[in-house]
């Protein structure tokens, strides 16, 4: 059986060393998992409840909640922006931790890891990332955590698939992921 998991990136800019490491994790999923990167979280209009009404959700918030009911479990990347996670990821959490009961995480295993220019790596944003989707319904995997200072320098010139250490620690992630995925969809 294969696992899918869903790959939500939390920085918009084309060059964002978050985008970089998501496209790492796809590079790097082990065999049975297939790590997808989702598209589009730039289209999905703030969360409101007056537009969140059956039959007339918006395309692009309606394309993310197919893609989360479709995946076994979630990678988030957060930057962090002014110490906290970037509105992008905020609004798709939103979205996806509605109807309310019956949201698209469903318990479903999530790691959030990320890389910042600071010192820590963006912890601040990926400890309120993980506060969030707790309360939204996915199952927050507190042990499973990748927060990598000095993006700016460390990976100026180097994509992180080619930095080892980096590959060697979100492949760990990635397998963490996989595997909690798996126990859940067995069970």
């Amino acid at each position: 059986m294969s696992v899918r998991i869903l790959a939500l990136v939390g920085s918009l800019r084309a060059g964002s060393h978050n985008r970089q490491l998501a496209e790492a994790a796809v590079k790097l999923a082990p065999e049975g998992a297939e790590v997808v990167l989702f598209e589009g979280l730039a289209d999905i209009p703030f969360y409101n409840e007056d537009i969140d009404v059956e039959g007339s959700v918006p395309a692009a918030a309606a394309k993310l909640r197919e893609a989360a009911l479709a995946s076994d479990g979630f990678l988030f990347f957060s930057p962090e922006y002014n110490g906290t996670i970037p509105a992008v990821l905020k609004n798709a959490i939103d979205w996806l931790s509605r109807p309310y009961g019956a949201g698209a995480f469903g318990g479903k295993p999530v790691a959030v890891v990320g890389t910042a220019f600071g010192q820590f790596g963006g912890v601040w944003a990926q400890d309120e990332a993980r506060k969030s989707v707790g309360i939204a319904g996915g199952k927050v995997l507190e042990d499973v955590k990748l927060s990598i200072p000095g993006s700016l320098t460390r990976f100026a010139e180097t994509h992180p698939v080619d930095d080892a250490e980096v590959a060697a620690q979100l492949t760990e992630v990635i397998a963490r992921v996989h595997g909690h995925a798996g126990e859940a969809a067995a069970a």
